[in-house]
């Protein structure tokens, strides 16, 4: 059994296997999130912890089984005759020399190495489903850019409708000007709306602009990358279901969940480890090989050596490092029960207020929709007036522009509903089915 055979044994966690963003019909963004879950610099760094942990596991691993190793040396060596024999005249020096191959192993009579290697494979977990917290996070971030991106490109629609209006009223009101039927005032007035129109779509352009180089960045790329992103083909008309109920077992698909939960089992396991030290420890200890006080006869019959026994340690007396080391884990241990529980409780705020937000929002559209419908209605009686000599052209453009003050509500409305949606699919750990229930 390895490090990865015990990590296989712990189980994998039921992460959602549906790419949730698929939903949005734009192979774009597909590729979009493809490019930021492979190249942003924060996965990478949640991938290296996780290789960080798998290293602690496979260390804690060994530990567990026997150790072997060899030891050679050679030292000159000065003895008198005292050192070695008293029928030996004088003082001599030696060529002191041993080969040796040193074995031992821990019985691990309380579980000590046990428990640590248990809480390290606990820490592995935490730290894949804290990588898989990193990745929903990154692909949540990307699909609500780039639907703020889309809903960028709707606005700046609906502003250049306006600005078009604005036009056609500025060239009404300087032919009522010039045909003495109008003032100077109302000249001023109309290209005052005009400026501050092109401004707001500058403004747009800008936003634009902004929002394609964040996503470039989220993927990992420089703000060229951004230039290259096309106006989004993601449809904001297209409603959004909100599920009746959700059952409680989904939120264990939340990653940041899962990873609390595994830190929880860690910390747990440590403090048995902590215990575990204040108890006698028993190692087998053996060893075997040559060695002499003469080099030249150091590989013949007579220097072999060898020993085989127990090595019994017992704390005595540490200054209290032992009671000091299983307060600190105690403590750790009632850390990440908290955190686990404030992480619990988030999860479950979170969850109820994106289904609040997109149960209201869905409401408002419909409110939205109905004022729409009406200033549908409106604009073309407006026109058909216009067009029988019933009203001049000025109501129809002013009735032109309550219906696209209509249409920027519903736009930035359907916008809203998409990102509760997005961000009630990281809410649930990331996908959700209605089959699932």
């Amino acid at each position: 059994m390895n490090v990865g055979s015990a990590l296989q044994a712990q189980g994998d966690a039921a992460w959602p296997d549906e790419s949730w963003w698929q939903a949005y019909r734009d192979p774009q963004l597909d590729s979009l999130v493809r490019d930021v879950l492979n190249g942003n610099p924060d996965l990478h760094v949640a991938a290296a912890r996780v290789s960080q942990a798998r290293g602690l596991a496979a260390m804690r691993y060994g530990a567990t089984l026997p150790q072997l190793e060899a030891d050679a040396g050679i030292t000159r060596t000065y003895l008198d005759k005292e050192q070695i024999s008293a029928a030996l005249s004088g003082a001599r020096t030696y060529w002191d020399s041993s080969i040796l191959l040193n074995a031992s192993f821990d019985l691990d009579l309380w579980g000590a190495r046990r428990g640590a290697l248990a809480s390290a494979l606990d820490a592995v977990k935490a730290g894949e489903a804290e990588e898989r917290a990193a990745q929903l996070a990154l692909a949540t971030a990307a699909v609500q850019g780039y639907i703020q991106l889309s809903e960028q490109y709707a606005l700046r629609d609906i502003a250049q409708a306006n600005l078009e209006r604005e036009q056609r009223i500025l060239h009404i009101a300087r032919c009522r000007y010039i045909a003495g039927l109008g003032t100077r005032l109302e000249v001023d007035e109309a290209s005052t709306v005009l400026f501050d129109t092109s401004a707001q779509i500058e403004a747009i352009e800008e936003a634009i602009a902004l929002q394609a180089h964040q996503l470039a960045a989220l993927a990992g790329s420089g703000p060229g990358a951004g230039d290259r992103i096309a106006r989004p083909v993601l449809k904001l008309e297209s409603p959004v279901g909100v599920p009746e109920s959700l059952p409680a077992e989904l939120l264990g698909h939340r990653p940041d969940v899962a990873a609390q939960r595994w830190r929880v089992e860690s910390e747990r396991k440590e403090i048995e480890v902590a215990k575990a030290q204040f108890y006698p420890n028993i190692n087998l200890v053996a060893f075997a090989g040559v060695s002499g006080l003469d080099i030249g006869r150091l590989l013949n019959g007579n220097s072999l050596t060898g020993g085989v026994g127990p090595a019994i340690s017992l704390p005595v007396f540490n200054g209290g490092i032992l009671r000091g080391n299983l307060r600190v884990q105690t403590a750790s241990y009632d850390i990440a029960v908290e955190s686990y529980n404030e992480v619990v409780i988030g999860a479950l705020q979170d969850v109820a207020d994106r289904i609040v937000s997109l149960r209201s929002l869905q409401r408002q559209l419909d409110r939205i929709d109905e004022a729409l419908e009406s200033a549908k209605r409106a604009y073309s009686l407006a026109e058909r007036g216009y067009r029988g000599g019933l009203v001049d052209y000025l109501n129809v453009l002013n009735a032109q522009a309550e219906l696209l003050v209509e249409q920027r509500a519903r736009a930035l409305i359907v916008a809203k509903q998409l990102l509760a949606h997005a961000g009630l699919m990281k809410s649930l750990g990331g996908g959700y089915r209605e089959d699932r229930q």
